[in-house]
């Protein structure tokens, strides 16, 4: 029986110490959630710039919706939702682009920063618009005079816009154009001859002889069979 020795396989490269690599993921996602959570003040800015207004009127007593038909509430969240759409899919891009490789630390920094830019920009814009002391407002402007209500985010489901847009940009990034990790290198004759593979019961018949055809049926001799009559010569 023919032996086969194999080479061994070639280790890939050491990739330096577990430690300081674990602590460079961590300093990269301490670094994208830091990024992404002062981006925060973008979504502020946005919002309050393009966020439709909702006017208040005063008649001396209370304070009404100056149009009853105005969407300014819906529209306001409708808004935000569109930014914070905007702002995921650059944050996630901008993650990518950062550290192609990705990586766990990096994803979770996303996320988490993702969400508090969502909620400062929630804050800081409902802080930078309208005043929200309503009364107030009333009777600085006067009776009769339509005044900005304070900014107001009715759909608070519209806060995880931003993260879950941030983190499903970047997998999809990192699994279209990300690294891919190398093929092993095997050194010449490392794989053995298909022999040495092979099943047992396959090789034991490998090394017999293949069976000869079996002649033809009219080649067997006829047996006599009593009462059958032979033909003549």
């Amino acid at each position: 029986m023919t032996e086969a020795n194999t080479a061994p396989v070639t280790p890939a490269p050491h990739d330096g110490d577990p430690e300081s690599s674990l602590a460079q993921d961590l300093k990269d996602g301490a670094a994208v959630m830091l990024a992404v959570t002062v981006a925060g003040v973008v979504l502020a800015l946005l919002w309050v710039w393009l966020a439709p207004r909702v006017q208040y009127v005063s008649n001396g007593e209370a304070v009404f919706l100056s149009d009853t038909e105005n969407e300014g509430r819906a529209g306001a969240d409708g808004t935000f939702f569109l930014i914070s759409l905007g702002l995921g899919l650059l944050s996630g891009l901008a993650a990518f682009l950062f550290r192609r490789r990705g990586g766990a630390a990096v994803v979770v920094g996303l996320a988490f920063g993702s969400l508090l830019a969502a909620l400062l920009g929630w804050r800081l814009g409902v802080w930078l618009g309208p005043t929200r002391d309503v009364v107030a407002a009333a009777r600085a402007a006067g009776k009769g005079v339509p005044f900005d209500a304070p900014l107001q985010l009715l759909a608070f489901g519209v806060v995880l816009v931003w993260p879950m847009a941030a983190v499903a940009t970047h997998l999809g990034c990192v699994a279209l154009w990300g690294p891919r990790d190398p093929a092993p290198e095997w050194e010449a004759g490392a794989y053995p001859p298909p022999h040495v593979h092979a099943a047992p019961s396959d090789a034991a018949a490998g090394d017999r002889p293949a069976p000869r055809d079996p002649a033809p049926s009219d080649a067997l001799p006829r047996h006599a069979v009593p009462g059958d009559q032979q033909p003549p010569a």
